[in-house]
């Protein structure tokens, strides 16, 4: 009688804690099909409602620079414009990218030419943080492709390498400056 108590004891036991598994199982379950299919990575992965925005959350939030932002992710240069900088930014706006010949942009934003959309992104973003009275006419700026750049300021505004200066957004790791144009390294022109 004892034995016969003890093993329907251990089969409660079991059958409890069978149940509880098959029920946190469906929960993990149900939890992996609502979370998000996006494959969150590195630092800009990080989400901080909080604080000021950086460049790239600016960005991903600018409706004027969606291509911008596609050419960022295609480069993988997501991360680079989460650090903590500061980094001035170039951002070509949409008409801009619309300027390009016809096919450019669809060949760069190809895998086998990461490398190349990235030595562009690159040639649009210098290290330190410049604002657009810091900017002198004749200035040389380094840029993070390791080309250096010519500003001028004329009657209409400030250029740099050719592109206008239209507007500038201040970000929690630098600036980042709206202009008219696409800018390519001299080996590209």
């Amino acid at each position: 009688m004892k034995q016969q108590l003890s093993l329907f004891l251990v089969l409660g036991i079991a059958s409890v804690w069978f149940l509880t598994a098959c029920q946190s199982d469906k929960g993990d379950e149900r939890a992996a099909a609502t979370a998000p299919t996006v494959r969150m990575k590195g630092q800009s992965a990080v989400i901080d409602p909080d604080s000021k925005p950086n460049i790239l959350q600016i960005a991903l939030n600018s409706p004027d620079h969606t291509t911008l932002v596609e050419a960022v992710k295609a480069a993988q240069l997501e991360d680079v414009l989460t650090n903590a900088g500061p980094l001035t930014v170039f951002a070509p706006t949409n008409e801009a990218f619309a300027q390009l010949p016809q096919g450019t942009l669809e060949e760069l934003l190809k895998p086998e030419n990461k490398q190349t959309l990235a030595r562009i992104i690159k040639f649009h973003a210098a290290p330190g943080k410049f604002s657009e009275q810091m900017l002198r006419d004749g200035m040389d700026l380094f840029m993070a492709s390791g080309h250096y750049v010519k500003v001028e300021k004329k009657p209409d505004g400030t250029y740099v390498h050719g592109a206008k200066i239209l507007s500038t957004v201040e970000a929690s790791n630098g600036l980042i400056h709206v202009v008219d144009k696409v800018m390519l390294p001299p080996e590209l022109q």
